[in-house]
């Protein structure tokens, strides 16, 4: 899996046709500290989404995501993207500590994640578990997400 453009399946009703922010941009969002409201996104033409999707994520090229979105939004009619804190100790950053509130959610739905399986998911797929199980969040797609990331693992 590519995560700088992987799109999950649990996305598909609404990634299709881009219309919502895709986990993929979003993890880099949260890289480059910088916030791209859904009608920023919205206001992008298709092959500029889709180039946002393919951006690598190398510490050069996410320093120029940030750049070439900050002058994309520079015109928007509810203003530039903001910038904001960088993620640093995020919890799908830390490989080495499976966060509580994760095995929560998965106890919820019987799903089984061990601190190994943890520790073996892709960056990407600690930020979907993270941002889709977060307190608050309405956890509509979690059991889909769930399925997908952890199909390939035995607890």
């Amino acid at each position: 899996m590519e995560q700088s453009s992987h799109c999950f399946e649990f996305e598909d009703e609404f990634i299709g046709d881009l219309r919502c922010i895709p986990l993929c941009v979003r993890r880099k969002l949260d890289l480059i500290g910088l916030k791209l409201k859904l009608q920023h996104w919205q206001e992008l033409s298709h092959d500029d989404k889709r180039k946002i999707v393919f951006w690598s994520d190398s510490i050069e090229d996410l320093n120029a995501l940030k750049s070439y979105l900050i002058n994309k939004t520079s015109y928007s009619r509810i203003g530039q993207a903001k910038e904001i804190l960088i993620s640093k100790d995020e919890p799908w950053l830390l490989s080495g500590k499976l966060p509580d509130f994760i095995d929560v959610e998965a106890n919820k739905y019987t799903f089984q994640i061990s601190q190994r399986i943890w520790s073996n998911l892709s960056e990407l797929e600690r930020f979907a578990l993270c941002k889709l199980a977060r307190p608050g969040h309405e956890h509509r797609n979690l059991i889909k997400a769930f399925k997908e990331i952890l199909i390939n693992y035995d607890s």
